[in-house]
């Protein structure tokens, strides 16, 4: 393989994702599979990085790899009702910065209130591991609200494990199924 110039990627030595499929987990592997079989030509662009699942959480991955924080994207599920309907999103935003939860994501489910997800319905409810969990696999049931800052470049994303890390440029995150891009969800 070429070597992949991925600026702020450090230490870190990502691997084709489509070559090595066992480091994601079984919704992501499918789902950036089924990119490829569409003929996102970008899919295979999207590399995998084992890691220690110790060094998962992203102050300390990006320090323990020297990797540049701006490089990573975070996904984080909110959930609000709204006439005895959950609404459910997965937001995705650079670690530099925060979901808007309080307008931008309220405002787009159309609820009155939002809130992070609790830790055990978005682990059984994705499939994938906490602290793994990532945007390329989710539900489809599920609104996808992707920051624009995300849709440009590299991003450093969970890989539906702790025990990896998924590299996708933002172009594959502006192809999944259901994406939006969304100015200002990021603050």
């Amino acid at each position: 393989m070429s070597v992949i110039n991925i600026p702020g990627l450090g230490s870190m030595e990502p691997l084709p994702a489509l070559d090595h499929l066992d480091l994601l987990a079984p919704p992501v592997a499918e789902a950036l599979t089924a990119l490829a079989r569409r003929g996102v030509a970008t899919a295979s662009s999207a590399l995998v990085a084992a890691i220690d699942p110790d060094l998962t959480d992203t102050e300390i991955m990006t320090e323990a790899f020297g990797m540049d924080l701006a490089l990573s994207s975070n996904c984080i599920l909110v959930a609000g009702k709204r006439l005895g309907e959950e609404r459910i999103a997965a937001c995705v935003v650079r670690a530099s910065m925060n979901a808007d939860i309080n307008h931008v994501v309220k405002n787009r489910l159309d609820v009155r209130k939002a809130s992070f997800w609790p830790q055990e319905r978005a682990v059984a409810a994705s499939g994938m591991e906490y602290g793994g969990i990532t945007p390329v696999g989710v539900p489809a049931s599920w609104r996808l609200l992707i920051d624009s800052a995300c849709a440009s470049g590299w991003n450093c994303i969970g890989s539906g494990l702790r025990r990896s890390k998924l590299f996708v440029t933002g172009q594959i995150l502006a192809a999944l199924p259901g994406a939006e891009l969304i100015e200002g969800l990021g603050i």
